[in-house]
Order: structure tokens, then C-alpha cells, then sequence
């Protein structure tokens, strides 16, 4: 991060570090959605059956899995910006109680986030391995993670729309207008 860049210095709310976290989880479930959509060469036996049962299987879980990280982001972003559990609750079509319940925890955790920089969180709260592991960058580093998913988006689009040379970090650093009368 330049010490020269206003950017950098300034704070990041809350809810701008948990839409990070969210564009974060987003990323991560389409490269593994990507990933399984190419056949491998070595995948498949002549007769179209796999050379390794159960992969596909264990590769659905691993992408399910990135879809609830990518839920519990939302739900915690959603939270960050001010909603509260009823608004969660009526877009999974659930109880305000019953969202609350399902992820509180992963907030909580959120909030919290790192307690050191071994102890690294991912954007759902979820305590991971590895502190040099991109969910601890993006908490100690917003803005860089922002770039970074920045050029993620631009490296991926397919002409559906014109996001801009900043699709992530640049909507997340416009000021904010003064509030009042």
C-alpha cells in the first residue's frame, strides 16, 4: 500500500471492508465453478467414466462449500451496511430469529477478525490456516485486496458491461455526500 495515496490512509467502514470480503468469496466460488467446467485429459476412461470416482462428487463439495462462505458474506456485509435481521431473514425467506441464528457467529466473527496475525479469518469469520492467506490480506489490506479482485474482474469480463478501470476498489472509495440538511 503507497503511503503517498489518500486512499490507503483513509479508514475503511465496516461495510467496505465486508463488501471486500464479499467480492472475495464471489471471486473464489467462480474459479472453482470454472474449474469444473473443463474435462481434464487424463479425467476420463475411453468409455467416458471417470479414472477417478467420486472427484466430481468431491468437487461439487468443495464448490457448495465456497457458496455458503460466499451466503455468510453476504449476510454479514448486508449487516455491516445497516440491515438489520429481518431484512436478512425476508431475502432467505426465513424468520428474522432464523437468520440471526444461522449467522450471527460468522458476524461476530467478522467483527472480531484477526486477534493476531497468525490468526487469520475469512470474510465469513471462519478462522483459517495460513496468516500469508489472501482472507487475512484482505482484512489487514482493503484496499490492496480491492485492486487486487480490481484486476480480477477486468482479466474475466466478457463484454456485459463497462465496470471501469476500478470495478471494486473504485465504487468502494467515492466519497461519501455529506448527510444533512
Amino acid at each position: 500500500m503507497s503511503t503517498g495515496d489518500p486512499a490507503a490512509a483513509a479508514p475503511w467502514t465496516e461495510a467496505a471492508r465486508a463488501r471486500v470480503a464479499l467480492a472475495y468469496e464471489a471471486c473464489e466460488l467462480s474459479e472453482l465453478a470454472r474449474a469444473a467446467v473443463a474435462v481434464g485429459p487424463d479425467e476420463l476412461r475411453g468409455d467416458g467414466t471417470s479414472t477417478a470416482p467420486g472427484s466430481a462428487l468431491a468437487d461439487a463439495v468443495h464448490l457448495l462449500a465456497a457458496a455458503h462462505r460466499l451466503l455468510a458474506a453476504a449476510a454479514v456485509y448486508e449487516r455491516a451496511a445497516g440491515a438489520d435481521w429481518q431484512v436478512v431473514g425476508a431475502a432467505l425467506n426465513v424468520s428474522a430469529g432464523a437468520a440471526r441464528q444461522r449467522f450471527v457467529a460468522a458476524e461476530a466473527r467478522f467483527r472480531e477478525g484477526p486477534r493476531s496475525p497468525g490468526d487469520a479469518c475469512d470474510a465469513a469469520g471462519t478462522a483459517v490456516g495460513a496468516p500469508e492467506g489472501w482472507r487475512s490480506y484482505l482484512l489487514r489490506e482493503p484496499l490492496e485486496a480491492a485492486r487486487d479482485l480490481d484486476d480480477w474482474v477486468l482479466r474475466h469480463q466478457d463484454g456485459d458491461g463497462d465496470f471501469g478501470d476500478a470495478p471494486v476498489s473504485g465504487p468502494l472509495l467515492r466519497p461519501t455526500p455529506p448527510s444533512g440538511p
